[in-house]
């Protein structure tokens, strides 16, 4: 008997180094089990009202409150009613594929593609006509790519081409999280999908790639393909050399984005039809350093001089820049000047993140007049609560809304205006 448990401990020891052995080698493959299981997984929501916390800013102060508790990261938050709030009224999207729409939460029917390795997911929500347009992180073999998905019924509208890296350098932290819609158009942003500066970064400056661009389709184009249509979706390069573009919006008909740099050198940018940002040829940021996967080697700085656009603003060190979007009316009612409010995700200790950042920019837009940023404690802050159209939502009495990622909603106030 003795013998016989001696041999059960010893095979057991050695399935246990095997099973070790195996998940080191094959990463990709537990990354696959991962995501499979994630994606089955439905989020659910819970009202809540946590005690105000207040902070003081520079000329005000800042109240925030839970409302309601979710356990992922969104993707894009609407609220249906433009005045009275209320938690019913929200559709909520995460980033792991649920919907969750009068507290009912729904597992979305997307590709068998769709996947969350490498911190992929939903990325953002586009509306047209009432409709919702997901764009997703695809995987295929040993093909990564994005795509832009019909949830209604699963229709696919456009597909990237794969990117270039090993799948362990692909990061789809980095495939972007916005759109907005001007005129008779829709912008996109779509990041170059990156841990540290690789072959994924390369295709911010080619113009037969989609990534690190922000893109446009015409409302005409994608009515035509909604119907149906077995062209293939016209998508236009608005402006290039972006590396990971997160906020869009736009403010008295200009667009603004923000986005990550790589160790440093977040930006807020103007963006114009076919500049070039200049990703990954300069940046106010430096490459990560050998523990995050680079080589610490820094990039050319002045933009201008070699011809490329400066960012109307880099912060170094980075905060994490996640979401843009117009100030309340009752910040642009006290300022009276150009206000475009931001969220960060993280930070450091010389320049901490979970914040709201306030810019004021002058008279012609091209010139940031000052910054200020106001800590929320450690919520790491992912979207501003919109409209379909991701025109900020503020409720009868000025209050915002924001996600923090897998905490939940949370609403902004601001008084006690000195």
């Amino acid at each position: 008997m003795k013998k016989k448990n001696f041999l059960i401990l010893i095979i057991w020891i050695l399935s246990i180094i095997a099973s070790i052995l195996w998940t080191f080698e094959n990463p990709e493959k537990i990354e696959k089990i991962k995501s499979y299981f994630k994606k089955k997984k439905i989020i659910e929501s819970k009202i809540i009202n946590e005690t105000i916390t207040e902070v003081t800013a520079n000329s005000f102060n800042v109240n925030f409150n839970k409302v309601l508790e979710i356990k992922d990261k969104t993707a894009f938050v609407i609220h249906k009613n433009r005045k009275n709030f209320n938690t019913e009224d929200l559709e909520i999207y995460t980033q792991s594929g649920t919907l969750i729409k009068n507290l009912k939460s729904y597992r979305l029917k997307l590709p068998d593609y769709f996947t969350l390795q490498r911190n992929g997911g939903i990325k953002t929500i586009i509306s047209y006509e009432g409709k919702r347009i997901a764009l997703i992180s695809g995987s295929e073999k040993d093909c990564f790519f994005a795509s832009l998905i019909l949830i209604e019924n699963n229709q696919e509208l456009f597909r990237s081409k794969c990117l270039p890296e090993v799948a362990k350098n692909n990061d789809f932290n980095g495939l972007g999280s916005s759109n907005v819609h001007l005129q008779n158009s829709i912008l996109f942003s779509l990041g170059t999908p990156e841990k540290h500066a690789s072959k994924n970064s390369l295709l911010a400056q080619k113009d037969n790639s989609n990534f690190g661009k922000i893109l446009e389709i015409k409302k005409s184009d994608l009515e035509k393909k909604i119907a149906g249509s077995n062209e293939p979706l016209k998508i236009n390069i608005f402006s290039k050399g972006h590396r990971v573009p997160q906020g869009l919006t736009i403010l008295n008909e200009n667009v603004f984005n923000v986005e990550h740099g790589p160790k440093g050198g977040d930006e807020l940018n103007k963006v114009e039809r076919g500049q070039n940002y200049g990703w990954p040829a300069v940046s106010y940021g430096t490459n990560y350093l050998k523990e995050g996967g680079g080589d610490g080697v820094s990039f050319k700085i002045n933009h201008e001089r070699n011809g490329y656009v400066e960012p109307l603003f880099a912060f170094l060190p980075s905060v994490g820049i996640s979401n843009l979007n117009n100030c309340p009316s009752v910040l642009k009612n006290y300022y009276k000047k150009n206000c475009l409010i931001g969220l960060s995700l993280y930070g450091n200790n010389l320049r901490k993140g979970h914040s709201i950042i306030i810019f004021l920019l002058n008279e012609k837009l091209n010139k940031v007049d000052s910054i200020e940023k106001i800590s929320l404690g450690n919520l790491v802050l992912r979207h501003f609560v919109t409209d379909e159209n991701n025109i900020l939502y503020e409720d009868e009495n000025g209050n915002i809304y924001v996600s923090a990622d897998k905490n939940g909603i949370y609403m902004i106030s601001f008084n006690k205006f000195r």
